[in-house]
């Protein structure tokens, strides 16, 4: 069988999902320390692979994002747009509630946020002062929500996870030996919500809002069920999703992958969510976009073969035309007030 190597996308890519600064650090083993130790060779990596631009969703809030703000926006601009975060803790006992979230918001946009990242803990560990989970489309978080419609702030939403999180951890569940490594991540647990319950949390916050950009991460954490994420780009203009960490499943399904690239050819985007950036991952990224190459490796690590799950995946051969808005124009669109 084939097996195209891709050293370069074929038209300037912008990695709109991808973690450069200390948040996440400790997934990589740089605990406390900076995801990307070295930001000229992220740039020179950058040049070689053809990213103009990535999305760094790691900018917090207050010090934090001034830090990441000074490393990469500041430092190299053009390069880099930083996603600020808002302290969910200020729905707990003692906190400012609410507002106090807006007011977060509102001092990280005049810092230089160029959007609002929202991890999965909402949803599944963010409680509010009586212990209860709160959930994306939670009414006291509406102002939240109009706050970043109004400061032209895109929101970088990842809600609930691959479905099989949710399924019994045992042979049959095809994540079983990726839930075995990080049992955290299993949450059929009672006393979590259900995975079909935050979809539709996901769908309501996105159809309540419509003056907010949500970008729905990792296919809106449906990829395996690109049914819904067709109705739901129809029914929502305001929704776009990115292809993150999501290879794995959109290569089973390469034909209804590219068809919903097809129909919504302004609303998919380009993203990797793998850190530090590496060559390999790019290039892996490159032949499944671009190639038509079937039942390959989806991991660009050869120690780690099978990441998520026993199987392959196979290219989308996506059409000349459609490159350049998937890899670039959607999220120079959606980041207009980015400058990238």
């Amino acid at each position: 069988m084939p097996e195209t190597h891709l050293p370069r996308a074929a038209v300037p890519a912008i990695d709109a999902h991808n973690h450069l600064g200390r948040w996440l650090s400790s997934w990589v083993g740089r605990d406390g320390d900076w995801a990307v130790a070295d930001v000229g060779a992220l740039l020179a990596l950058m040049e070689r692979v053809n990213v103009t631009a990535i999305v760094n969703l790691d900018g917090r809030w207050g010090a934090e994002l001034e830090a990441n703000l000074d490393r990469y926006d500041r430092a190299h601009p053009g390069r880099f747009a930083t996603f600020c975060h808002v302290p969910w803790e200020e729905l707990g006992e003692g906190g400012g509630g609410p507002g106090a979230l807006v007011a977060s918001l509102r001092a990280s946009h005049a810092a230089g946020a160029r959007g609002l990242k929202v991890w999965k803990d909402l949803g599944l560990s963010v409680r509010d002062a009586t212990g209860a989970l709160v959930l994306p489309d939670d009414p006291r978080l509406r102002d939240l929500w109009e706050a970043a419609g109004e400061l032209d702030l895109p929101v970088l939403i990842h809600t609930a996870d691959p479905v099989a999180f949710w399924w019994p951890v045992d042979e049959r569940n095809e994540r079983f030996d990726e839930l075995s490594v990080h049992p955290e991540w299993a949450f059929g647990a009672p006393g979590l919500p259900p995975y079909e319950r935050l979809i539709d949390a996901l769908e309501e916050l996105v159809a309540a809002h419509p003056r907010t950009t949500f970008i729905a991460a990792h296919m809106a954490s449906s990829a395996e069920r690109l049914a819904r994420v067709e109705r739901m780009l129809s029914a929502y203009p305001n929704l776009v999703v990115d292809v993150s960490a999501r290879i794995a499943e959109l290569g089973r399904q390469p034909r209804a992958t590219r068809r919903l690239i097809e129909r919504h050819p302004t609303r998919v985007l380009f993203g990797s969510d793998i850190f530090p950036p590496r060559r390999e991952m790019y290039e892996l990224h490159w032949r499944f976009v671009e190639s038509d190459d079937e039942q390959f490796s989806y991991s660009h690590d050869p120690d780690e073969p099978w990441p998520q799950g026993r199987w392959r995946i196979s290219a989308l051969d996506l059409p000349r035309e459609l490159l350049a808005p998937f890899y670039a124009a959607n999220a120079r669109r959606v980041l207009a007030n980015a400058g990238l």
